[in-house]
């Protein structure tokens, strides 16, 4: 009977897994769309806060918390294609500078750079990332009414939501332990998200400052791929200072500029992620930094980009939901940081 048990639930992981697999262009719109209503409510909490508005209907709130998130998303979008169009304009000068680059090394460290940088650019093309990355904007544009149409459904559902819960568990116990455990996932979500963006947004700016006086093209551009690139754990900081490094490397024909992007930019993201975060964000997620490498690359498979991105959300939701259910509880404990969980 145990076997058996087993069996069952390893044939349930494997199918959820293909499932999430191959059916992502249904599942991850609405994921979006998940992520882009808790990233409204906590709007909604800051309007909350003001008591000019107070007097206002919630609904307001609603509506008022949407248009800012959509309008948000629009600029990004309009400034991000803008950058990536003016640095495809440019790339004929970046090539001159690769050569100016590889004849310095060839001279200086007496190497046929240009054999190997030939062969590297071979696989490495910075128009096909640039046309690669443009895509994946105007694919993600061609999603929007999707993530939209869902995002509208749920914000109807968040206030009927309540009542189906409790037609769904009319047994007082039953009911107020599955309140607890959505109320623990909002919390948690919302928390990682708000200060997320946050930080993330104090780093893209003091990068775009550092970039924009180093007079690296497109400065935009790269603090928001920084921006971006900080919601992904651990790896997401260290591939945001090398890709603007690198660019400064291309655009200048020299290396100064290259390691000063570097050695700053790196400084910022020393700062703030080791020091700035940890202290506002504490240990609220309170998730084995083994377990979110595992998850960045469990999930990385799965879903690509977006995959790393939501990563930690999905385990914070994983850990809440195991360590309500005897069960699962000591999965939850061996995920966690330090073996306690938050119904300790």
């Amino acid at each position: 009977m145990e076997i058996s048990k087993k069996i069952y639930v390893l044939l349930i992981l494997v199918t959820t897994v293909l499932l999430m697999k191959y059916a992502q262009s249904i599942i991850l719109p609405f994921i979006l769309a998940l992520l882009s209503w808790f990233v409204i409510r906590v709007l909604k909490r800051i309007l909350h806060k003001t008591k000019f508005l107070n007097f206002l209907p919630e609904w307001i709130f609603t509506v008022i918390s949407t248009i800012l998130l959509m309008g948000f998303v629009l600029g990004i979008f309009t400034l991000i294609t803008k950058n990536i169009q003016q640095l495809s304009a440019t790339l004929p000068e970046y090539q001159a500078n690769i050569v100016h680059i590889t004849n310095g090394l060839n001279q200086y460290f007496d190497i046929d750079f240009s054999t190997m940088i030939k062969n590297f650019a071979k696989n490495f093309e910075f128009a096909t990332i640039l046309s690669g990355l443009l895509a994946a904007f105007t694919g993600l544009l061609g999603n929007t009414v999707t993530i939209l149409l869902y995002l509208i459904f749920l914000l109807f559902e968040e206030k009927l939501f309540p009542l189906k819960l409790k037609a769904m568990y009319p047994h007082e116990k039953e009911y107020n332990k599955t309140q607890t455990i959505l109320e623990k996932i909002d919390h948690s979500i919302s928390n990682y998200i708000a200060v997320k963006t946050v930080i993330s947004l104090i780093t893209g700016a003091l990068s775009y400052v550092v970039l924009l006086l180093i007079g690296i093209d497109a400065p935009f551009f790269w603090a928001f791929l920084i921006f971006i690139l900080n919601y992904i754990p651990t790896i997401g900081s260290l591939i945001a200072t090398i890709f603007p490094a690198i660019f400064a490397l291309l655009q200048f024909g020299g290396f100064e500029e290259g390691l000063l992007v570097l050695l700053i930019v790196g400084i910022i993201q020393l700062i703030v992620g080791n020091f700035v975060e940890p202290k506002v964000m504490g240990n609220s997620l309170n998730i084995s930094p083994l377990v979110v490498l595992i998850t960045l690359a469990v999930w990385g498979a799965i879903w690509g980009f977006t995959g790393m991105m939501l990563s930690v959300p999905i385990t914070v939701i994983m850990i809440i939901i195991m360590a309500e259910f005897k069960s699962t509880r000591p999965i939850a404990i061996l995920l966690s940081q330090d073996g306690t969980i938050h119904n300790d």
